[in-house]
């Protein structure tokens, strides 16, 4: 029961702005690509979906945007993605507190 409520709590902790910046740049990178890189729409909502999960509503607007252009197993894939980073995330905070 403990360790639920630890999860649940780590989970509402306000990010800081510098972190939601951070994945909504990641977001644009993947959605936009680079010189070196292809666009990845899977990785833009994953990152996009994350900044939403911290707070930001330009992600949820970009991540709309993009979703149009995907189909659902894509989406599916990117919000798995998501999860599983958020998971190691919470496992690290935990390891921190432990």
């Amino acid at each position: 029961m403990f360790m639920e409520e630890t999860k649940e709590n780590l989970r509402r902790v306000q990010a800081p702005a510098i972190l939601i910046d951070w994945l909504l740049a990641q977001g644009m990178l993947a959605s936009t690509g680079t010189a070196e890189s292809e666009p990845d729409l899977i990785e833009a909502h994953k990152w996009f979906n994350l900044a939403v999960v911290k707070g930001s509503v330009l992600a949820a607007q970009y991540r709309q945007e993009i979703s149009k252009e995907m189909c659902l197993r894509d989406i599916a894939e990117a919000q798995c993605r998501a999860r599983l980073w958020l998971s190691s995330e919470v496992e690290e905070r935990q390891d921190l507190v432990a």
